[in-house]
Order: C-alpha cells, then sequence, then structure tokens
C-alpha cells in the first residue's frame, strides 16, 4: 500500500518524507490556499517544490472544467516535471480529458469520486488513479470503506490496472481498514500516518525496558 500525504505544506511534507515511508503527495485548491499559495505562477512553482522534497508522484489538480480548459492546464501540468500527475473531476469533459491524456501518456488521478460507477468509467477511460472520496461518504452517514470494497471487486473482475486511492482518509483506523480490503494507495493528514505509530504497550513496555536497565547500570 501506498502511503500519500494530502498537503500543501511544505515542512509537512519533509517530515512524511525523513519518516522512510512516503511515497508521494496529492494536493488541491482548498489546501493550497490553506498555505497561502495564491496565484497561477505561485501554485506552479509550488508544486515544482513538492516535487524537489519527494520522489514519488505528486497530483497537481487542474481548476478548469472545461474540455479544453481541462486539456490546457493538463498539458501545462505535465510538463512542470515528471512527477506530476494530473488530477482531474469526475465529470463528462473530465473523464474525454482522462481519455485523452491517456492516450498521451500523460498520466491522471480522476477525483470527487463518490459511486463505483463513476470508478468504472474512470478505469475505462485509462486513468492512472481513481480517488473516492470516504472521509466525505462518512460525513453523510455513508459507508465510504463499501465504496472501496466495490470498486477493488469491479477492478479484480477485469484486471483494470487504474490504482485505488482512497482520498478523504480522517484517521489512522481509515488506513487499516483500507489496507484490509486492498486499497492501492491511501493519502490523508500527517496525523493519520503517525497515528500508526501509537500504543500504548509499546509505550508502557519501552518505560519498563528503560526503568529495568537504569536499576541495573547506576
Amino acid at each position: 500500500m501506498k502511503f500519500f500525504i494530502d498537503t500543501a505544506n511544505l515542512e509537512q511534507i519533509k517530515e512524511a518524507q525523513a519518516l522512510g515511508v512516503l511515497d508521494g503527495v496529492t494536493t488541491n485548491p482548498s489546501l493550497m490556499a490553506k498555505e497561502g499559495i495564491t496565484g497561477k505562477n505561485n501554485i506552479l512553482k509550488h508544486y515544482v517544490d513538492i516535487c524537489t522534497i519527494v520522489d514519488g508522484d505528486v497530483s497537481a489538480e487542474v481548476i478548469a472544467t472545461d474540455y479544453e480548459g481541462i486539456i490546457k492546464e493538463g498539458e501545462e501540468l505535465a510538463e512542470l516535471n515528471e512527477q506530476i500527475v494530473v488530477k482531474i473531476p469526475m465529470t463528462q469533459d473530465g473523464i474525454k480529458a482522462c481519455k485523452y491524456f491517456s492516450d498521451k501518456g500523460i498520466r491522471t488521478n480522476v477525483t470527487l469520486v463518490f459511486s463505483a460507477g463513476q470508478a468504472l468509467l474512470a478505469a475505462k477511460a485509462g486513468a492512472t488513479y481513481v480517488s473516492p472520496f470516504i472521509g466525505r461518504l462518512d460525513d453523510i452517514s455513508t459507508d465510504g470503506l463499501n465504496l472501496i470494497d466495490e470498486i477493488r471487486l469491479i477492478y479484480d473482475n477485469y484486471a483494470f490496472e487504474t490504482q485505488i486511492l482512497a482520498a478523504s482518509v480522517r484517521h489512522t483506523m481509515h488506513i487499516i481498514n483500507c489496507a484490509k480490503i486492498g486499497a492501492d494507495v491511501m493519502t490523508g493528514p500527517l496525523s493519520s500516518i503517525l497515528g500508526l505509530l501509537k500504543h500504548p504497550l509499546t509505550d508502557s513496555g519501552l518505560e519498563q525496558f528503560l526503568a529495568d536497565y537504569a536499576k541495573g547500570n547506576k
């Protein structure tokens, strides 16, 4: 399972990279704005800065919603760095653009996926990644993990190469459950990744080991 961090914060990306388990980064306009990154040139530069920190894929999202606009923005993003994956919306024009990019050898991440049918279309169009938003489904009392399960079944049935990127991950158990189901990738905040480190028995065990050592080595 690949671990992506969902942020535009360079310090958090560096921290995750230093942990040694980071495989990539996902970003979106909201995350850019949260970091105060505004203006086209500044946003493009920020994507390049992210690529210099991580070794893996960096999803960069288009702003356009029409076919021609998505193509124009996507090609510009793809030219920034070979690590860039063009992130496009799950719409009719988005799927058309996904097919165009796939034919051109440009990798894509189809985002804002909330149904198995949408994920099936994305795979048919040649998406590199598909991003079902499990946290947002949970927010409206719908089982986000069940969607991951449905997509996994469909993709396995037909040997689709599109990778399931579990997005809108909110906490550590989301990661564990997605790993059980067989999601190819998860993307979430640094806190959800660091949460995997924690267990009270680890803490108490280490405390006891150190205490016992101290008693015998005064």
